[in-house]
């Protein structure tokens, strides 16, 4: 199947329609590009499970088209869901809360609680309006890549994956590259179970509320295992000491990749690339980088350590996830 257009609105009814009959269809958010099936039906969310290879116990996001549409799918919304969505929906926060008895059982992976997310990115939307308009109440879509692997930014990347054979609707470059903030409500304090673009101030702003560390009870969550988002080869991090003795000491039949910081002289080495000095671009460029370094025939990637800033908390943990 080739790539459909998401500016042609053809495309998008085509790539409803097919959610609407229970078919698999990647799409672009303002984060990365999704696996999407439509939520309401378990065997179509089965599809993504055994698309991925992905276990059937390690949820799936739900997004919808905004608010109302997620109150279909929760047994309630509390209040603090009702202050972060309207702080950031659509955008780049998903939020666990307590789930409708009944309702996507599949995509929650049987937990009582379901992540909800309404995307920011205007194919989304429009895929998403496209699809309640044919009966489709939301649409579970964990990233469009292999479980476990480098996330994709790109209809490109997608095609990688999976050929040809998956209905990609292409809108492009991701604009901000790496997944969305996830904030678990099921615990009474709000608790971040992974970071991303917003940082944790804005959160505890919106919220008027500390965020806490998960809890051991708390549910389970989509790209919160220890080992994620990672290439083919070995991702090893570095502080800017060390990269540059390790490059100093590195064995000539190891073929490294370099992705770097601070400037040096990394002479020898199969590929190299600089980090973008603020958190922003980074995050946008994080998975093309890596999926660029990871090349035929590269042993290691080694990466120099982020800043230990706020604003870079999420790009911290999707390299230190990676490195696992």
């Amino acid at each position: 199947m080739p790539l459909l257009a998401a500016s042609d609105p053809a495309a998008i009814a085509e790539a409803a329609g097919r959610l609407a009959a229970g078919e698999l269809v990647a799409f672009p958010t303002e984060t990365v590009y999704g696996l999407g099936a439509r939520a309401d039906d378990d065997t179509a969310v089965a599809r993504i499970y055994a698309a991925k290879g992905r276990p059937a116990d390690h949820p799936l996001i739900v997004h919808v088209a905004d608010a109302a549409a997620a109150a279909a799918f929760a047994a309630a919304l509390p209040p603090l869901a009702q202050r972060l969505a309207a702080a950031f929906w659509p955008g780049p926060l998903t939020l666990v809360v307590a789930r409708a008895p009944g309702r996507a059982a599949a995509a929650a992976a049987g937990q009582a609680s379901i992540a909800l997310r309404c995307p920011a990115h205007p194919a989304a939307q429009a895929l998403l309006a496209a699809a309640a308009a044919r009966g489709v109440p939301g649409v579970a879509a964990p990233s469009a890549n292999r479980h476990g692997r480098v996330s994709p930014t790109t209809a490109a990347h997608v095609q990688t994956e999976f050929g040809d054979a998956l209905v990609v609707l292409d809108g492009g470059a991701c604009p901000l590259g790496i997944e969305s903030a996830i904030v678990d409500l099921t615990r009474g304090a709000p608790a971040l179970l992974r970071p991303g673009v917003l940082t944790r101030a804005q959160l505890e702003a919106a919220a008027g509320a500390p965020l806490a560390a998960p809890a051991a009870q708390a549910p389970r969550a989509s790209g919160t295992l220890a080992s994620h988002y990672a290439p083919r080869a070995r991702v090893r991090l570095h502080d800017a000491a060390g990269l540059a003795a390790a490059l100093a000491a590195r064995p000539a039949a190891l073929a490294v990749a370099v992705y770097w910081r601070t400037p040096l002289v990394a002479a020898g080495v199969a590929r190299q690339r600089r980090m973008p000095a603020t958190a922003a671009a980074a995050a946008q460029e994080l998975y093309a980088a890596l999926r660029e370094l990871d090349a035929n025939g590269i042993d290691q990637i080694w990466v120099e350590q982020p800043p230990d800033d706020p604003e870079w908390e999420g790009v911290r943990d999707r390299l230190r996830r990676a490195a696992h």
